[in-house]
């Protein structure tokens, strides 16, 4: 975002690229079970260095990152990571995503901890804010959105966004094409980036499925993390490329950042 104008970048027309259980390097056993969990290698501030502007972020109620049954280093070390990369930048703003993992319980008083933390960077929930420029939004860079299992969701107007404002349509499935076909279908489904007052994600990702004899992620998910170009040209194709707005990935590389930045400056340029 450094290289693109805070003047005429609004929020609303940048392509997010986003990564999938962002905090799952190194999880697990080496080996042995990490290959059933892990979906990234590359640490939050890595990945954050290298173009990740979207983290979707596990936890479980010891606050330990999670992702299933397997659990890894404290959540601090995201929290640390994502100060040091807006401690390091001036125009950067970041959307956090933190969750509790599915089948666990929420952390205790974990807003508390979220706004302490990241108090200083928040960007107060505002449904007015998708089409304001950077230089409008800054210097508040961290849009922070916590997804509770059972405490009481973030109320309108406050520091934290709740659940409302990150939509998607996961499908559970490690076939490439169906996958596709559903991103695609459900994109068309959404309103315009104009009128849209949340975000919404497209994940290219798959998931292991227990009657297939591959169920480790890389292989699985390699199968359509080669296809994010494919997408984008198909929604070109077909006339929804104004609607993408947040694209995410397992194993996020060069290639997938430059996607999302090229398409971003043809949005502020007219050029789509």
């Amino acid at each position: 975002m450094a290289h693109l104008s805070v003047e005429k970048l609004t929020l609303n027309k940048i392509v997010w690229p986003g990564t999938h259980d962002s905090a799952t390097n190194g999880i697990g056993i080496d080996v042995v079970t990490r290959p059933l969990g892990e979906c990234q290698t590359l640490s939050i501030y890595e990945q954050l260095v290298r173009g990740t502007r979207l983290l979707d972020v596990r936890v479980q109620e010891d606050r330990h990152i999670c992702h299933g049954i397997l659990a890894s280093y404290n959540v601090d070390f995201v929290i640390d990571d994502v100060i040091r990369f807006l401690s390091e930048t001036h125009s950067e703003i970041i959307i956090l995503e933190i969750r509790t993992e599915y089948g666990h319980k929420d952390p205790p008083e974990f807003e508390s901890y979220l706004t302490n933390k990241l108090g200083q960077f928040l960007i107060h929930q505002d449904d007015n804010l998708f089409n304001k420029s950077l230089s409008e939004i800054l210097p508040k860079r961290v849009i922070c959105i916590w997804k509770p299992r059972e405490s009481p969701r973030p109320s309108r107007g406050g520091l934290l966004w709740n659940s409302d404002y990150l939509k998607d349509n996961w499908i559970d499935t490690d076939l490439p094409w169906t996958k596709f076909q559903s991103n695609m279908n459900h994109l068309k489904d959404q309103p315009s980036l104009s009128s849209r007052r949340f975000f919404y994600r497209v994940e290219n990702t798959l998931t292991p499925q227990a009657d297939n004899v591959v169920v480790w992620v890389r292989p699985v998910t390699d199968r359509i993390r080669r296809c994010a170009r494919l997408f984008i040209s198909r929604c070109i194709a077909e006339g929804c490329i104004d609607k993408l707005q947040i694209f995410s990935t397992d194993f996020i590389d060069e290639d997938f950042f430059d996607a999302c930045v090229g398409l971003t400056y043809a949005r502020i340029n007219g050029r789509i």
